[in-house]
């Protein structure tokens, strides 16, 4: 590690202690959680995220490609009480048009509504099946782009939340969002940095001083990590995982909370 990343280290270890303290001092607690996507298969990767998460007691939610999910991972996860399941989408396929500017998305626009609700239902059948213990009926649209068309037939599938990227959605359904991605994917998929870190925290705690019931969520990537990205989930664990100005809800219960708060403001 270099001089000047060490600083920034610092820096980054200061502002988040600094920033849990002052929840702390309140009697508050910022409610952390941790979404990783892409899961298929056990890994060497995906073993490490899973040694980290049991180390330090904290969940970690998969999001799961169900036509890819293989048999070998719904064994691995009957041993770890941190893994719970999400929705990936069906086969995380682009069906954008990208020669058109258009960003990817499996779920998105140029797509026949019922064809796609054919295939989340197949793929909630599978994940249903494979992880009858550790899946959440909620969904993560890959790329973290999902038509609005598509929103609206998932509760009748039995997807009853989604899980996309920073800022909440104009939509009726609960909404549990991920906040703070670690990877710079333009950058040979490497860690975002401790600057780039502490700055996007700092963004997420000071809306949080205003609106402390939003989870803030972690999003990763295991089969993109580099080391900085592995010695960054150690690094904020370390000070995040058992601060008195942090928790960390159990999945099922914080996403049942969330479906319960959705319900309530449509009624």
């Amino acid at each position: 590690m270099t001089a000047a990343d060490a600083l920034a280290l610092d820096a980054f270890r200061s502002s988040l202690r600094d920033h849990l303290d002052w929840f702390a001092a309140r009697g508050q607690k910022v409610r952390f959680w941790w979404r990783d996507d892409d899961a298929i298969e056990p890994t060497d990767d995906l073993e490490r995220l899973l040694d980290i998460a049991k180390r330090y007691s904290v969940p970690v939610a998969l999001a799961v490609i169900p036509k890819h999910a293989k048999e070998t991972l719904a064994a691995r996860l009957e041993t770890s009480d941190e893994a719970w399941v999400l929705q990936h989408g069906w086969q995380h396929k682009n069906f954008q048009r990208k020669d058109l500017g258009e960003k990817a998305a499996e779920l998105g626009s140029r797509r026949d509504l019922d064809e796609i609700t054919a295939q989340l239902e197949e793929g909630f059948a599978r994940l249903s099946e494979l992880f009858p213990d550790r899946f959440i009926p909620a969904v993560v649209p890959p790329w973290n782009r999902i038509d609005p068309g598509v929103v609206r037939r998932l509760e009748g599938i039995g997807l009853k939340s989604l899980s996309t990227f920073t800022w909440m959605h104009p939509y009726s359904l609960a909404q549990v969002q991920s906040h703070v991605d670690i990877i710079k994917w333009k950058k040979n998929n490497r860690f975002i940095g401790w600057k780039s870190a502490m700055d996007r925290f700092d963004l997420q705690f000071m809306r949080r001083r205003t609106n402390p019931q939003e989870p803030l969520g972690i999003l990763t990537h295991h089969l993109a990590h580099e080391e900085g990205c592995y010695t960054f989930l150690e690094e904020f664990l370390s000070i995040a995982a058992d601060h008195p100005g942090a928790s960390w809800p159990a999945l099922p219960e914080l996403f049942a909370e969330e479906v319960a708060r959705a319900k309530a403001i449509r009624t």
